[in-house]
């Protein structure tokens, strides 16, 4: 027995020169040039018509390629070409189909065409579809192949060119009964078209048996149409400058018609033979292993054309080590690896021991990883300093607000009774108080509804909302208290109290607030109505109910919240739209504002480029909501994330979704940072074994003590 743990404790010394015990990957990745990453939920669709989520979209982005996709480094957003030669060309038309000059009044135009011209030279991951046999004909057609068991069985691939009309096909699938995408209500009010063709595919499909391909190649779309094979025309209704944001969202990359016939194949959908589970694009990467359950993981597309690292960024871009590969080609890493990870803390601490490379900083995290200053500023804990590490922050574009009913009989209307009140609420609700306290820190006031990094937004002095906040010695600060209990009592409210009857002023706020922060919040937003000596009733609940309340307008004061669907100001003003008025209309305007200044203003504003004439009509625009205030406008959330010292400087690009392409990473180094951070702490081991030895030693001698004994 002694010999055995003698043989153990030897064998546990051996085992300190081998490398850590508790790596969670293969050891022939330990030097691989793969980035770790991790997933909570998987990905429903994976088709790009169909997908419309932040969890499917950071995959679908790696993949596939629209036409278009956004600066890594510049800011504000700006739009590059991804698959094109250049930015599209529009024309615009009027109803005789006779061009117009660029700066033709909206109202006279009928069409706007755009015109892509797809750079020769791409083409596609390896994909069966592709696949062909001697004779030219496709190597997996019905009738010619046993169809596999599992993606492995599939031992033919091939590749060809992206085409012009791959787009068009794509943009034909946002109409197919067979796709059902989410964006089709949206764009057939604006592809010329395309609402007849979703009810002519509609009546074609019933003809099929069910799952049988349905072939668009053979029906033509109005507003899509082909010129040559690099070459594709968009034919819009009036003019509709945003568009341009659509064409860098999946919903317009390309598929291959091929690649839809060959999934539409009989017993295809079956085992799972689909777009959503296996797609192919021309993107950096190719999706390698789908196994939702376990690990998703993404390879280097062996035909990616040759993307290079951007030349050109912001001021200060260069000094913080962001072009010092400009110009190199991409992508940097060979393989992408998602995790699946439902629970937070495990997550974490497998970043702390360098398992994952990037991390967002949550909740659960906040404290370890980064600290407030006495100016609000957070910076990396000493901890994650003492690591390495380095903390990347950007603030998102969406915005967090309260509304205000504007047909209320109380908080709503035009009068400057109503508009006082609103304005005296907004002075007194402290949102630099409820950053630091239920934000960590993570958020900047917001002083008009455009956030930081979308055209229009205005920082500093020039963006400065007059009616909540003032200058102090040159700094911008709240407006006092007393500026708002004066206004209160302007509105005929005085020490919150109507001057008419001396009844306590009684609100309303609904919200669908849930978790163990619910009441927190709740109670925060009381007392902010109570510095007023308003009476605030909270109305909680769930998140249907809340918003048939907005719908039908029964909502006086409520919790809202906005994320940008693509980056022009137009998405954030168009909220307080008077002609989109959510109970009249059934629009986003949630607060039924209307101002006729406001709305013209608009109406000029969302058809021009980013120009000064742009910025002075939105800063007109913001300038009216400041002081109608139909919005407490609230904060813009900041996301914080961390990067491991192995990773090379990154930019939060929180638009764009297809940034992997730009990371860079330092392999050795990591593998030898974790076998330090890992070691095997073993000396607990050691000394079991070692009392273990001595007892047993012990026991032996005692043992052969009474032999002799019983012996003589």
């Amino acid at each position: 027995m002694i010999r055995i743990c003698i043989s153990i404790i030897i064998l546990l010394l051996a085992g300190c020169k081998q490398t850590v015990w508790n790596d969670p990957y293969p050891a022939s990745e330990r030097d691989a040039n793969t980035l770790y990453l991790s997933f909570v939920e998987r990905p429903k669709h994976l088709d790009p018509a169909q997908s419309y989520s932040d969890d499917e979209i950071e995959i679908l982005a790696q993949i596939y390629e629209p036409p278009l996709q956004y600066h890594y480094l510049k800011r504000p957003y700006t739009l590059i070409p991804d698959t094109l030669t250049a930015m599209p060309q529009v024309t615009y038309l009027d109803a005789a189909g006779h061009p117009l000059p660029k700066d033709a009044p909206a109202e006279r135009i009928a069409q706007s065409v755009y015109e892509l011209h797809v750079r020769p030279g791409i083409y596609y991951q390896p994909h069966p579809a592709f696949a062909r046999d001697r004779q030219g004909l496709p190597y997996y057609r019905a009738g010619t192949f046993q169809l596999p068991d599992s993606w492995d069985g599939f031992k033919h691939t091939g590749t060809r060119e992206l085409v012009a009309a791959d787009y068009v096909y794509e943009i034909k699938r946002l109409a197919s009964p067979q796709v059902n995408s989410p964006i089709l209500g949206l764009m057939s009010g604006y592809i010329v078209g395309l609402k007849d063709y979703a009810d002519l595919l509609a009546k074609q499909a019933q003809s099929l048996p069910d799952g049988r391909y349905l072939d668009l190649t053979r029906i033509s779309l109005a507003g899509a149409e082909v010129v040559d094979r690099y070459t594709y025309r968009i034919r819009l209704k009036g003019k509709y400058p945003q568009f341009m944001y659509w064409l860098a969202m999946p919903f317009f990359a390309p598929i291959a018609p091929e690649v839809d016939a060959f999934y539409h194949q009989p017993g295809m959908a079956k085992r799972n033979f689909t777009l959503d589970w296996h797609p192919v694009g021309t993107g950096a990467y190719q999706l390698a292993v789908n196994d939702p359950n376990r690990q998703i993981r993404l390879t280097r597309n062996p035909y990616f054309h040759g993307e290079r690292y951007p030349s050109t960024g912001e001021p200060g871009d260069r000094a913080a080590g962001l072009l010092r590969d400009a110009g190199k080609p991409l992508p940097f890493i060979d393989t992408i690896v998602f995790n699946l990870e439902k629970e937070t803390i495990p997550y974490w601490n497998k970043f702390l021991q360098g398992y994952y490379d990037l991390a967002a900083v949550n909740a659960e995290s906040f404290d370890q990883a980064i600290r407030i200053d006495a100016q609000g500023n957070a910076r990396l804990s000493d901890a994650m300093s003492a690591q390495g590490m380095s903390l990347v922050s950007a603030v998102m574009p969406s915005i967090s607000f309260v509304g205000f009913n504007m047909l209320d009989n109380v908080v709503g209307g035009y009068t400057k009774r109503a508009r006082q009140l609103r304005q005296a609420i907004s002075i007194a609700v402290d949102y630099e108080e409820f950053i630091a306290i239920f934000q960590n820190g993570g958020g900047i006031p917001a002083q008009g509804p455009i956030p930081p990094g979308i055209f229009g937004y205005e920082g500093g002095v020039a963006g400065m909302n007059p009616v909540v906040y003032h200058l102090v010695n040159g700094k911008i600060e709240r407006r006092p208290l007393s500026d708002a209990q004066r206004l209160l009592a302007e509105a005929g409210y005085p020490n919150g109290r109507d001057a008419r009857t001396g009844a306590p002023l009684v609100l309303y706020y609904d919200n669908t607030f849930t978790g163990p922060n619910a009441k927190a919040y709740v109670d925060w937003m009381v007392n902010q109505f109570a510095k007023l000596n308003i009476q605030l009733v909270p109305r909680s609940t769930d998140y249907n109910r809340f918003q048939d309340k907005i719908r039908r307008g029964n909502a006086q004061i409520f919790v809202a919240g906005w994320n940008a669907d693509y980056p022009d100001p137009e998405n954030f003003l168009g909220l307080l739209y008077g002609p989109d008025g959510q109970v009249k209309y059934g629009g986003e305007n949630q607060v039924n504002y209307k101002n006729a200044r406001y709305d013209v203003l608009y109406d000029q504003m969302k058809y021009l480029d980013n120009t000064p004439q742009r910025q002075l009509l939105i800063n007109q625009m913001v300038g009216i909501a400041q002081q109608d205030a139909p919005w407490m406008f609230g904060y813009f959330p900041r996301s914080f994330g961390l990067r491991q010292q192995w990773v090379s400087p990154g930019k939060l690009n929180v638009i764009a979704n297809n940034t992997f392409k730009y990371r860079k990473l330092d392999p050795q180094l990591r593998q030898h940072l974790r076998e330090q951070w890992n070691k095997p702490v073993i000396w607990p081991v050691l000394a079991v074994l070692a009392v273990l030895a001595i007892m047993l030693a012990a026991v032996a001698y005692a043992a052969r003590r009474r032999d002799r004994k019983t012996a003589k």
